[in-house]
């Protein structure tokens, strides 16, 4: 991956306490799973950005560099990558993903 793709990542994942890269938008998802990790983040009624990672395809193979993830949805909370859409939803499953959002939204 290049310096400038790894510095724009860098900033988007420092700039958003909760950053979303995901198959469309926000209001179109285009992926199923990009969809229920959405919904997930919407139904905890905190501010969230989405990444249309299908708008830049470098950016959409540096991330799977960057999180050594290879797949999408990829999440990211308070600068961390928590992972995919079946880590998203069981933790939300099991309560344990309100609490760490709640405490990166309200710092």
């Amino acid at each position: 991956m290049d310096e400038a793709l790894k510095k724009k990542i860098d900033e988007t994942v420092a700039g958003n306490k909760i950053v979303l890269f995901v198959k469309g938008t926000k209001s179109f998802p285009q992926c199923g799973f990009s969809n229920a990790v959405i919904e997930i983040f919407k139904s905890l009624q905190v501010p969230f950005e989405c990444v249309n990672i299908l708008a830049d395809q470098s950016l959409r193979e540096g991330l799977k560099e960057y999180s050594s993830w290879p797949t999408f949805p990829q999440v990211y909370v308070a600068g961390e990558f928590i992972g995919g859409c079946d880590i998203v939803r069981e933790m939300h499953q099991k309560g344990e993903l309100a609490p760490v959002v709640q405490k990166v939204v309200s710092s």
